[in-house]
């Protein structure tokens, strides 16, 4: 016989050594693909974040004149014209442009143009300029797009930061690459025209955000306006000027991945709003970007050579530690079959065999308690039957001790008595077998006995009915069901002041099952008490949270349950507040034999 020794032996020559050659030929294109893969994923996710943080960015940015909406006074100048009130429109002007500009630190000039009157204001370095009129500031082409188009902004490509008012106060020396935003000025109600607001910014956020996700020297990010104008790139002389004609192409062609071109690889996505159509393009060297995978795939080997040298030198060893505690354990298993049910069993190792070892204590433990508690349940189970017998009287002297009283009832002319002592008696006479097989009809005529008691004893008339169909009146039911229900309702509704609740007894056939109900619409439960009681009934005996109230109902439902089947027993209702039901769930097709 094979034993376990040799056979790991040989698998894993076979798994070592083989494999061994076989990785020579092919772990270098698969580890160089896979590598791949997981670069260029990155890089996708990487533009994807760029690109999402530009949008975001430019939102913010050409919403900002709105905030001019907010301040009253300054809306007021825009609808009335500057010359409405000098010297009071001039404060408004100075405070309302200086505050705007120094909102964000890469705003390096505001002009403020107001169609009533041709005046425009320009603030740079926080400071602003005398007010001077340019009746023909929307002759230019700029602004000119703008009005016409159904958009509230433009945005101009880069260039050199220029003096809009042509006062001295921008320094020559200011050579600063700016992107120039306008923003025309409406009536929020009538839409009409009232100005234009314009906002040079520098392009240090554009770089701050598109060089974060690149290696400098090594890559390169290009940021494109939808008519093809530079907006921003790595090579600063190309900011402001046209894509070229042959870039433009590849970035096109790119659009839906990455493009491989003369060993670079170019990826590009297409921007959304306030950016539609404009292209953020990130240029990676192929060297560059796959040197990490020929190393890797250099490391693959060698480290495959090693691995490969060391299995087998490790082979007797790792087969040895394996095989020697599943024999024990074997070994152990055997004395359980042999009738040691305290076998020892170390789980104290750390390893997948201490784990299979703890796992057979605990389950031997559970068997034995199992048997232990099952050898505990026999004993009370006896216990019960012994107690059972002490308490029996003999009921065939209770049954005839009642016929003589009912005889010496009828000799005085008390009928009623009469009834009464015949109803107790027939009560008592089906006491007698209360362990044997019933009918519904029996049942029935149990409950009819114990409620003409009943009216006797309380002398009023409560309400009760009992609806029965007479095609289950001979189905075979276990005994003394329905009476302990009845009782309850008297118990715990009818005797707490609840004498004006309507008793119903009625049955009925659903599928496979035969449904005794008793209900009442006199007192309810709420949602917890109903569930603690559910919990009572339902507990087996023999767990440690059994509780002995609700006695009666709890003893219907487990005799249901040793008669037939699970699906067997009571079911609770508080029926919504409006009473209390208890149904009886009889099956048909498991009878007690």
């Amino acid at each position: 016989m094979k034993t376990i020794q040799s056979r790991l032996l040989i698998m894993l020559l076979l798994f070592i050594i083989l494999p061994y050659f076989l990785s020579m030929l092919l772990i270098y294109r698969q580890t160089r693909e896979n590598v791949e893969q997981h670069e260029l994923e990155n890089s996708r996710e990487q533009i994807g974040q760029a690109s999402e943080d530009l949008e975001q960015y430019f939102d913010d940015i050409v919403n900002l004149p709105y905030i001019l909406y907010r301040n009253p006074d300054l809306f007021m100048i825009f609808e009335k014209g500057f010359e409405s009130s000098l010297y009071l429109n001039q404060l408004e002007i100075y405070k309302g442009m200086t505050t705007f500009y120094l909102m964000r630190n890469e705003i390096r000039q505001v002009r403020l143009y107001i169609e009533e009157g041709k005046n425009s204001f320009t603030v740079y370095n926080a400071m602003i300029s005398a007010r001077k009129r340019q009746p023909d500031l929307l002759k230019q082409a700029s602004i000119q797009k703008l009005i016409k188009s159904d958009s509230n902004f433009l945005i101009e490509p880069p260039h050199q930061i220029e003096n809009y008012n042509d006062t001295a106060i921008i320094p020559p020396s200011d050579k600063t690459m700016v992107l120039t935003i306008h923003h025309k000025i409406l009536d929020a109600l009538s839409k009409e025209f009232l100005g234009i607001i314009t906002i040079d910014i520098n392009l240090d956020k554009f770089a701050r955000i598109s060089n974060h996700f690149i290696q400098k020297n090594k890559e390169s990010v290009l940021l494109s306006d939808s008519e093809g104008h530079v907006i921003y790139a790595s090579d600063e002389a190309m900011i402001g000027k046209a894509v070229p004609a042959e870039l433009k192409k590849k970035i096109n062609q790119s659009a839906a991945g990455a493009l491989f071109s003369n060993g670079d690889i170019i990826f590009s996505r297409t921007l959304s709003e306030p950016l539609n159509q404009w292209h953020f393009v990130k240029i990676t060297s192929s060297k560059f970007l796959f040197s990490d995978v020929r190393k890797t795939a250099y490391t693959n080997i060698i480290v495959g050579v090693i691995v490969g040298v060391l299995g087998v030198i490790m082979i007797a060893i790792i087969s040895y530690k394996i095989t020697r505690p599943i024999k024990l354990l074997s070994r152990k298993v055997l004395s359980i079959e042999g009738g040691n049910m305290n076998a020892p069993f170390d789980d104290k190792r750390e390893d997948e065999i201490g784990n299979l070892e703890k796992h057979i204590k605990e389950m031997m433990s559970r068997i034995n308690r199992h048997i232990d508690r099952e050898y505990k349940l026999e004993i009370e189970n006896r216990k019960n039957q012994h107690r059972a017998l002490k308490s029996q009287i003999n009921p065939h002297f209770l049954y005839n001790s009642l016929q003589s009283i009912g005889a010496v009832a009828l000799f005085s002319e008390s009928p009623r008595v009469y009834q009464l002592v015949v109803s107790l008696s027939k009560m008592m006479r089906y006491a007698i077998r209360v362990d044997q097989q019933a009918t519904v009809r029996s049942e029935v005529d149990y409950v009819r006995a114990y409620l003409n008691l009943q009216e006797e004893r309380f002398q009023t008339d409560f309400s009760y009915s009992i609806d029965i169909p007479e095609d289950i009146l001979d189905i075979s039911v276990p005994s003394m069901i329905l009476q302990p229900l009845v009782e309850n309702f008297f118990k715990h509704c009818y005797e707490e002041g609840f004498e004006q609740a309507h008793l119903r007894i009625y049955g009925e056939v659903r599928g496979e099952y035969l449904n005794l109900v008793v209900e009442n619409n006199g007192r309810s439960m709420t949602s917890d008490e109903l569930a603690a009681l559910k919990n009572k009934i339902y507990t087996p005996a023999y767990e440690g949270n059994y509780s002995p109230q609700h006695i009666g109902l709890k003893n219907i439902h487990d005799r249901l349950v040793l008669n037939y089947d699970p699906t067997a027993g009571i079911l609770l209702d508080s029926m919504q507040g409006q009473g209390f039901s208890v149904k009886l769930v009889i099956p048909f097709y498991l009878k007690e034999e």
